[in-house]
């Protein structure tokens, strides 16, 4: 507990994949990949989402952080760009998602915003968020507000997301971190362990059930379509 500081031992408890993963599991650690939206030098949504790594990884959780420094604008340079492809290849890799964002102007950040834009729903055959599991965190500069995480659970659903119930909103932000860039003691940093922890325990359960979860009648038809002109063609 040396890197968690804040917890009480006696009440954080480890999470067996057991009661929740799919039969077949092979029960590795879950891979979460997390996504921010600042690039400012003291970014509160980039230290929360530290704070948000730092119990993942307890959990037993493999955790990757994407710095979207670089990355450019959607449509703005080829999809072959290395940021744009090391965004993707982690989507890819990943089994669920924590999208942390300050509130700017009553929205997430055009950082996170495009984030989320460089990510297709189909990429090569495969669907890099389709069936995943999603956190939403905010960070609010004044009073608490959900415009942010509001926003991002419908990108979530678009992007054809399992997004978890539980989510975390840290009003009042600069006044949550000590000098050291540490989330002080209080419900709102509970409130992050308590989303950290549901996401690691629906991202078991969905994890090898995405494709049953997720097949459906439309695209069934559309592949019965394609099939029977395929087949049926007068030439070949």
């Amino acid at each position: 507990m040396t890197d968690l500081p804040n917890i009480d031992p006696a009440c954080l408890q480890p999470i067996d994949p057991a009661p929740y993963a799919a039969p077949d599991d092979d029960g590795h650690p879950p891979r979460i990949l997390i996504l921010t939206g600042s690039l400012r030098t003291v970014s509160y949504s980039r230290l929360a989402a530290l704070e948000a790594r730092r119990i993942l990884e307890w959990f037993g959780a493999e955790v990757r952080v994407f710095d979207p420094a670089g990355l450019p604008l959607p449509d703005g340079e080829p999809e072959h760009h290395p940021k744009v492809t090391e965004l993707r290849e982690l989507a890819m890799w990943s089994e669920g998602m924590v999208w942390s964002s300050p509130e700017r102007h009553g929205a997430m950040t055009g950082i996170m915003k495009a984030q989320i834009d460089w990510l297709p729903l189909s990429l090569g055959g495969m669907r890099p968020t389709q069936g995943k599991t999603l956190a939403v965190m905010q960070v609010c500069g004044g009073s608490q507000s959900f415009n942010a995480v509001n926003q991002m659970r419908i990108l979530g659903r678009w992007m054809r997301m399992v997004t978890i119930p539980n989510q975390s909103s840290v009003a009042k932000a600069w006044d949550e971190f000590d000098d050291a860039g540490r989330m002080r003691p209080s419900p709102y940093y509970n409130r992050i362990v308590d989303v950290m922890e549901e996401l690691v325990k629906f991202t078991y359960m969905t994890r090898g059930r995405s494709g049953m979860l997720t097949d459906r009648y439309s695209e069934r038809v559309e592949s019965a379509a394609a099939l029977s002109a395929r087949v049926n063609q007068s030439r070949i």
